[in-house]
């Protein structure tokens, strides 16, 4: 039984449009030429993060977000940035009496920013604030530390490979990948994440049906 769901956030909550299309107009590029660069990356099974060093050889990016936000660039995430099945999934799981957590890879200015959207969750929480980032085993055991469940009834979902479903299915968690966002879509059906993932779902609705059955 799952009594825990934990999700992840960039392009499984939230969209990463504005995120790639501010980062190639602060790098003074076209959008698109980011876009397929991290196409590139994902194919070649890198980090996507991996565009930006592709764009400006030696980047440390780090500094650069520093300079973003001391320009008044930085990073920014609203409700416009979610995607739709987020809220009525979420609620619909606390209402199947699902503890809903949050936790993935991202600063402490967007957790700021995600708190202040008043989801239905019940913990949120940011690599940032823990000081360890995925796919670090330690990442997950502090997920496991606030979904307040054995492992085998906490389900991780999320859309990267690497990241999600392989370190957290080491650590003994049910995962589910998410077809969704370009990791999501190029990895769906690699025979490596199936095995590995305990469900491969299309939307974040496919969740409450997962839950009830």
């Amino acid at each position: 039984m799952i009594e825990t769901i934990v999700l992840d956030i960039g392009e499984t909550l939230t969209r990463d449009d504005r995120y790639w299309a501010t980062w190639a107009d602060w790098l003074g590029i076209p959008r698109h030429t980011i876009s397929a660069l991290v196409g590139a990356a994902v194919v070649q099974g890198h980090d996507n993060s991996q565009a930006l060093h592709l764009v400006r050889p030696g980047i440390n990016i780090d500094a650069e977000y520093a300079a973003r936000e001391a320009a008044g660039r930085g990073e920014q995430l609203d409700e416009t940035d979610l995607y739709p099945d987020v809220r009525p999934t979420l609620a619909g799981l606390q209402a199947l009496g699902v503890r809903v957590v949050i936790a993935g890879n991202q600063t402490t200015k967007a957790g700021v920013m995600l708190r202040a959207l008043d989801l239905p969750a019940d913990h949120i929480a940011m690599s940032a604030d823990w000081g360890v980032a995925k796919p670090n085993p330690e990442f997950f055991t502090r997920v496991l530390d606030v979904a307040q469940a054995a492992p085998v009834n906490t389900l991780y979902v999320g859309d990267h490979p690497a990241n999600d479903i392989f370190p957290a299915a080491a650590a003994g968690l049910r995962t589910a990948h998410l077809r969704r966002g370009p990791l999501g879509h190029w990895w769906a059906d690699d025979p490596q994440v199936r095995a590995a993932a305990d469900w491969s779902i299309d939307s974040l609705t496919d969740l409450l049906t997962l839950v009830a059955r």
